[in-house]
């Protein structure tokens, strides 16, 4: 009876002891259960995000299998008592796909970090439900649509990061609710509307950055209660009133960039005080006005300080001096200046800022002479004081800036003369002095610049002849010594300087003939020497420089013929030969060049006047004082020539006699080398070394009977090492294009041996193929070297973009241009050969001379890359010629300016210019362009809201002829291509940026534009 007992109570306990654990018991099974659909919820998440990468470079997701737990996954990071995902990181390898909503059911997700990257597609606005979420980073991917309204429930947001993509819309209001954000970027989209007041709800937040989008509206005064706030960043927008007063409150704040806007008001007096930790201030590009504060100096940690471009007035009363930090400082296009004559005293407490690099007060009204003090400028690499007020000589501490890159003093009244010590300024690169007064002079150290690319002497009072050792400047490329009083000759030393560019000697008392030597510079794009006293024969040599646009030679005491090599000059806009000696025939060639201005006028010029081409346009041609020229239409009022009968039955005896003599001597002549012809074909003709031996061999027999004996009518163009010619191949009528070099040209044998060896392992669709080359011995025994082609029908790039009459029987005129689409499509096709180069060859190679001259274009338009003269394997030694500028001015990137190794690098930023050009249709060489600008910068300054200014207007034509749409199609296809635009040109700019390392990669460049194709061919007409 007690052992039942015993058991009834114990059986009791047991019940007892199951009803208190039995809620602890359900508890653990429920938490296993939800740990279990916690991991397989981020499991399938991940599964889901994998899914919709579509590109994956780095392999990142190798390690993405069952194998192992999703936690030790590439990228993964999991909480340790959860096991549930945390930290999803993927940024800069590369990815391409888009963004999985599948994320938003990581609810433990802490980071997501995706930055640097190609992502596209719209931001899931499921990512709204990750409300442990702390930091997101999708910046520099491609996404597009608006930010979404539902991150406002990640309210433990503290990093929020959207900048460089497609963003639009308007900034959602709601974000204002993130109590704890920090950092909020979202710079570089398409956002628009008004900064939301709410904005200023963030209590927490550091920086603010939203520039380079088209925001509009004022400036919150809310903002003002921001006071952790560190940066604020708002710069190229379109926003308008002033900075509210609330925000210079802010003691705190580091950066205040608000430039490229429309604001206006003054600044506070007591901004210095106010603001004592600011050290970036950027308010360039507005309408402020008023006095610039004298307590900016209190700020004693300034280091940026970016003013120009505004309308500020009065004088400089800032004590610079006290700005140990200041590296930067640009007053530049305002209206500072006084009446009392001593506008520049604040320069003395600027040469003890040892830190400053650039100095920019140029274009104001300062008055007054330049402090003559010692200066402790070791930094400073840029000083423009130009257009201002400024008079005196040139003070003593000028001389001692060894690192300056950049003197600009031009358009001032400075005299005296130019320091003999400015030879000692060994890294200075460009040199304005142009429109004042000096005197004396020319000081020959100015030949120990080796650096000099730039030398702007013109409209002074110099003296005295041109140094020749200018010659020594090797990397010199636009000189402009005119409207001043030298003398002498020009040296011919200068003509050894191969890059040059621009020459302007006009207005000067320069003696002596023009040097033949300047048939070497093959890159001279202008030449002016108008207004001398220059003599005898233009020199043959000048048709050589065939980049020449500008040739101007007016007013002098040329002599002789116009010399026939100026038919080679096909490129020519302006021409002016008038007030000189010239006599002979009217050039007929000129009919084919697309010359804008000719001016022939008081020579002794005689024959028959065309009446086509230009000469068919009296208002820009001049050609009075040339007493027996006739013809010619009307509007010139020229007489009438005589008939061709009419002249023949006056020749006299004499020169009948002469002409039978010539013809007699010219038989004997051409039945000597038909002699030598036929032994060289019996006892010459051996194998050609070609690039593939399978293929046929050609001697120079047949290539000068495939060419009909390098007729001009097959003349297709000519470069630095030889002409290229189209033939005929007498086996099967094949047409090639066959470049015959010309060995006397240094440099053309090794061409020759560099593009043989270049493109003997290569095939590409977008190479152009070589079908062989030959090494023979002409007539006369002399060395032949010649590569042969398929030939590209379309010409080259270069003439469609600016067409002469004569491409290949073919006229290119403004109805018969290229598409958008087609433009794009080329710019791939290049991109693609570049592509293959760069990354995909055994050896990768570096072209070297990317322009639109070497893009040939094939029946269907398809581009090929063509002329690897210049190329070299990336890997290759350097070498004693890795010291030569590779490549065609205006195309050549930057850096090879500086004796930079070659790379890939710079083969993009060629990429970039020519991308530029198609689609503003002008060269980077312009001379409109202005001192210090170049297309990229042109391109630059009109992004994105002035692009449709300096496009291609051609580019523009086609919607509004269509009638039958409605008004609204009209305007939305209009619109699109707009997009279209500037969506090329960004990456247009991308791609030339001037640093090497900030340039977009071809992989990239090659996403895009297939990317813009797609979306602008499904919502536009591109034609």
């Amino acid at each position: 009876m007690r052992i039942l007992r015993l058991l009834f109570v114990f059986s009791m306990k047991c019940f007892v002891f199951s009803l208190v654990m039995n809620p602890y018991l359900i508890t653990l099974s429920t938490a296993a259960a939800t740990s279990f659909d916690g991991n397989k919820t981020d499991h399938l998440a991940l599964l889901a995000f994998k899914a919709k990468i579509t590109y994956d470079p780095q392999s990142a997701f190798r390690s993405w299998n069952d194998s192992i737990h999703f936690c030790n996954w590439e990228g993964v990071t999991c909480g340790r008592k959860h096991r549930r995902v945390t930290i999803l990181d993927f940024q800069s390898i590369g990815l391409v796909g888009s963004l999985s909503p599948s994320i938003g059911n990581m609810s433990f997700l802490r980071e997501l970090r995706l930055q640097n990257n190609s992502l596209h597609g719209e931001i899931s606005p499921e990512l709204g439900r990750l409300f442990r979420l702390q930091f997101l980073h999708l910046g520099n991917n491609s996404f597009t649509g608006q930010i979404p309204t539902n991150l406002s429930r990640c309210s433990n947001l503290q990093i929020l990061r959207v900048s460089y993509n497609k963003l639009e819309g308007n900034i959602p209001m709601e974000l204002g609710s993130l109590s704890k954000l920090r950092i909020f970027s979202m710079q570089n989209n398409y956002l628009s509307g008004n900064i939301p007041p709410s904005i200023g709800n963030l209590t927490s937040l550091e920086a603010l950055s939203a520039r380079e989008n088209f925001l509009s509206g004022t400036i919150p005064e809310s903002l003002g209660q921001l006071k952790n706030l560190l940066m604020l960043a708002v710069a190229t927008n379109k926003l308008s009133g002033i900075i509210p007063p609330a925000i210079y409150n802010i003691s705190s704040i580091n950066i205040i960039s608000v430039s490229e806007n429309q604001l206006h008001g003054c600044l506070p007096s007591n901004l210095g005080f106010m603001l004592p930790h600011l050290q970036h201030f950027q308010i360039w590009g507005n309408q402020f006005s008023g006095s610039i504060p004298v307590s900016l100096s209190n700020a004693s940690e300034l280091e940026y300080i970016d003013l120009q471009r505004n309308n500020f007035t009065g004088k400089v009363a800032v004590h610079f001096g006290a700005l140990r930090r200041l590296y930067f400082l640009s007053l530049y296009g305002n209206s500072l200046g006084s009446e009392g004559g001593d506008d520049l005293s604040f320069i003395t407490s600027l040469l003890n800022c040892s830190n400053l690099a650039m100095l920019d007060i140029s274009r104001n009204q300062l008055e007054g002479a330049l402090p003559n003090s010692l200066a402790n400028l070791s930094s400073l690499q840029r000083l423009s004081i130009g257009k201002n007020r400024i008079y005196g000589g040139i003070p003593p501490w000028f001389s001692t800036l060894d690192n300056l890159l950049v003197m600009g003093i031009e358009d001032t009244q400075l005299t005296g003369t130019i320091p003999m010590e400015f030879g000692k300024l060994q890294n200075l690169q460009q040199m304005f002095l142009g429109h004042n007064r000096l005197s004396g002079e020319i000081p020959s150290s100015l030949g120990n610049l080796s650096s000099l690319t730039l030398l702007h002497l013109q409209a002074n009072k110099l003296q005295g002849t041109i140094p020749s050792s200018l010659g020594n400047c090797q990397n010199l490329l636009f000189i402009d010594l005119s409207q001043n009083n030298l003398n002498g000759s020009i040296p011919s030393q200068l003509f050894s300087v191969p890059m040059l560019v621009s020459i302007d000697f006009s207005q000067n008392h320069l003696v002596g003939s023009l040097p033949s030597q300047i048939g070497y510079l093959t890159h001279l794009n202008e030449l002016v020497i108008f207004q001398n006293n220059l003599s005898g024969c233009i020199p043959f040599n000048l048709g050589k420089c065939s980049s020449l646009e500008y040739l101007v030679m007016g007013d002098n005491k040329f002599q002789c013929t116009i010399p026939t090599s100026f038919e080679s000059l096909r490129g020519l806009r302006r021409l002016d030969l008038s007030m000189n000696n010239l006599s002979g025939k009217m050039p007929d060639y000129f009919v084919n060049f697309k010359l804008e201005y000719l001016n022939l006028s008081f020579n002794n010029l005689e024959g028959e006047v065309p009446s086509k081409g230009v000469f068919a346009n009296a208002s820009v041609i001049s050609i009075e004082g040339n007493n027996r020229l006739c013809g010619g239409t009307s509007e010139l009022k020229l007489p009438r020539c005589m008939s061709h009968v009419s002249k023949r039955s006056k020749l006299h005896l004499v020169e009948i006699v002469v002409i039978i003599i010539s013809c007699v001597f010219m038989v004997a002549i051409m039945s000597a080398c038909l002699c030598c012809w036929l032994r060289h074909e019996k006892k010459e003709e051996s194998p050609c070394p070609s690039i593939d031996n399978s293929l046929q061999q050609f001697s120079y027999g047949r290539i000068f009977k495939a060419t009909n004996g390098f007729s001009s009518e097959n003349l297709i163009g000519a470069g630095n090492f030889g002409s290229v010619y189209k033939g005929h191949l007498d086996e099967d009528e094949a047409i090639v294009a066959i470049k015959v070099l010309n060995l006397q040209q240094p440099g053309a044998s090794k061409s020759f041996m560099a593009e043989c060896e270049t493109l003997k392992n290569i095939r590409h669709r977008n190479l152009l193929k070589i079908i062989t080359s030959c090494s023979s011995i002409d007539f006369q025994g002399n060395e032949f070297k010649a590569l042969i082609y398929e030939y590209m029908p379309n010409g080259n790039l270069e003439k469609w973009l600016h067409p002469t009459s004569n491409i290949d029987a073919m006229t290119i005129d403004d109805h018969c241009s290229l598409s958008l689409l087609q433009r794009i499509d080329i710019l791939i096709d290049v991109g693609n050969a570049l592509d293959y180069l760069h990354f995909h060859c055994q050896k990768p190679i570096i072209h070297c001379d990317l322009k639109p001259s070497n893009v040939l274009l094939d029946d269907d338009m398809v581009a090929h890359v063509g002329d690897f003269g210049l190329a070299k394997f990336l890997h290759q030694p350097p070498h004693s010629s890795s010291l030569v500028v590779r490549g065609t001015i205006g195309y050549t990137a930057p850096e090879y300016g500086l004796a930079n190794e070659m790379s890939a690098n710079g083969d993009i930023y060629s990429f970039g210019i020519i991308l530029l050009e198609m689609m503003t249709r002008k060269k980077p060489t312009n001379v409109n362009f202005g001192e210090g600008d170049g297309l990229h910068n042109l391109c630059k300054m009109a992004f994105p809201d002035q692009v449709l200014e300096i496009v291609d207007p051609i580019l523009l034509q086609g919607d509004e002829a269509r009638e039958n749409d409605k008004q609204g199609s009209i305007q939305t296809r209009i619109d699109n291509k707009s997009e279209c635009l500037i969506s090329m040109m960004k990456i247009g700019i991308a791609c030339s940026m001037e640093a090497p390392q900030d340039r977009m990669g071809i992989s990239d460049a090659l996403k895009n534009l297939y990317l813009i194709r797609k979306n602008c061919t499904q919502t536009t007409m591109l034609n």
